[in-house]
């Protein structure tokens, strides 16, 4: 059996402003209709033999996790890493957990925010690392190279196994390269770019866990036995888990293991870590430009440009991107994109919320967007998934007035229970225990007009959540 091990907990700060802290990029739907989270779990269709995924994030974003694996009708275990510690952690994690089977599973360790043109040849490819991988060896699938790219490490190919598996030993991982060493690598045929895609039996990476990061997997396995089912997920006990150094499982392991094998992978593999490489991978129109939403140009070329609220006009452009969302703008050259990430680490040193979290915020029960605030109040439309629930709570510095735009929704205050339709209003205030649901079958829709001296999302007590949520926990 395959168990497929997706590795969600990345930040996506080179795709700032569609991707954000608490709204990473794997989180998104980018390129198609899905999120890069579902086309990674959607495009393991046609493997045999396929077991529940066990699907690694941040505790931040564990309700829109399990939000999209329910859209597409995956089920599957989320363990909740409460800090990132790159992917050596996560793996042990991963592996610790599959253990409890009784046969011994392959593994099949993929990040979440990856793109396969070619879904058919990735799954062919998968079928040889699967026969390599119950031999005991620890497979990667190494990216054949279409240009000197910088950005990548490499994988320097070794001897051909020779057993019709496609793959090779691994001879060394060789770190990202300048441009001119990047070109004799592709020049030679003897490289692929390293991926971070894996196959191995949990038993067999167990054991080289053990012998090349010791450390790390003690205290994963602390981590584990020390942590707590919270809902549908499992959550990771804090304090073992940050004591943990964290490390890539190719420094870890994949480096000074024997049993390392490559399998050459062309079946239109990106990463999407730019804006450059959602440009290069999009659909372009006559003059090479690739855009989305309300977007009029006049004499430009090679460009990228999102709008998602509003319109965007250019003129004059070669080889820009813009990005717009609902509360931000960048502006860049196509060439300097990965630079985007200074504006993001410049953005947190300031304390400014458009690092973190878009306008648009998630939550367990639905979402809410500010439209309007000044110095004492605040506007937001709330939407509210059938069904759902917000806790029962109150607040200091805030009085609260809920208008109904559509739907039905059920409001507690104080002591009464008050049913609100479409039009009718309610108002809570400063110090009233309440809370919002909707008991209908289509989403509520509502208007909130916040006011008070203090309106952050912090000024909140909770009484009763059925999301386990603590006073602390935002999300």
């Amino acid at each position: 059996m395959i168990i497929p091990v997706i590795l969600a907990g990345g930040s996506g700060t080179r795709l700032w402003p569609m991707s954000r802290a608490l709204y990473p990029k794997q989180l998104i739907d980018i390129y198609n209709n899905h999120t890069m989270l579902q086309n990674t779990l959607l495009r393991l269709a046609q493997v045999q033999k396929l077991g529940d995924p066990l699907v690694l994030c941040n505790e931040s974003h564990r309700f829109m996790t399990a939000e999209q694996l329910r859209q597409i009708d995956r089920q599957g275990q989320i363990i909740l890493e409460p800090v990132g510690k790159n992917t050596a952690p996560a793996i042990a994690l991963a592996a610790l957990r599959s253990a409890a089977h009784k046969e011994d599973p392959v593994l099949l360790v993929l990040p979440a925010d990856h793109v396969i043109a070619d879904e058919a040849q990735f799954t062919r490819i998968i079928e040889q690392g699967r026969t390599l991988a119950e031999a005991g060896n620890l497979v990667t699938f190494g990216i054949v190279p279409t240009k000197p790219a910088t950005g990548y490490g490499y994988i320097r190919k070794g001897k051909a196994l020779g057993d019709g598996s496609g793959g090779f030993a691994i001879d060394a991982f060789v770190e990202k390269p300048d441009r001119q060493t990047a070109q004799s690598y592709v020049d030679s045929k003897n490289f692929c770019w390293n991926s971070g895609m894996f196959m191995f039996k949990t038993s067999v990476i167990l054991k080289e866990l053990d012998a090349f990061a010791p450390d790390c997997l003690c205290l994963c396995r602390t981590a584990l036995e020390k942590g707590e089912a919270d809902l549908d997920f499992f959550r990771v006990d804090r304090g073992a888990f940050e004591a943990i150094e964290g490390d890539s499982i190719d420094y870890a392991v994949m480096e000074q293991t024997d049993r390392g094998v490559v399998i050459p992978l062309d079946a239109g593999w990106n990463d999407l870590g730019s804006f450059d490489a959602l440009w290069q991978t999009g659909d372009k129109d006559a003059s090479n430009n690739v855009m989305a939403g309300d977007v009029i140009v006049h004499d430009v070329t090679d460009t990228f440009i999102h709008a998602d609220h509003r319109l965007v006009t250019a003129t004059g452009l070669n080889g820009f991107v813009i990005v717009e969302t609902a509360d931000a703008v960048m502006v860049a050259p196509r060439q300097k994109v990965q630079d985007v990430k200074q504006i993001v680490t410049h953005l947190k040193k300031k304390g400014r919320q458009e690092a973190r979290t878009h306008s648009r915020v998630y939550r367990p029960w639905g979402d809410y967007e500010t439209i309007d605030e000044a110095g004492r109040y605040q506007v937001k439309r709330i939407t509210v998934k059938p069904g759902a629930k917000l806790s029962l709570q109150k607040h200091f510095h805030r009085a609260e007035h809920w208008t109904v735009v559509s739907g039905t929704a059920i409001v507690t205050k104080g002591t009464q229970e008050i049913m609100l339709r479409e039009d009718e209003s309610v108002y809570i205030p400063l110090g009233e225990v309440h809370r919002l649901e909707n008991p209908g079958k289509i989403p509520l829709e509502l208007i909130e007009v916040q006011s008070g001296p203090y309106l952050g999302e912090d000024d909140i007590v909770r009484f009763d959540d059925v999301y386990n949520r603590k006073k602390e926990d935002q999300v």
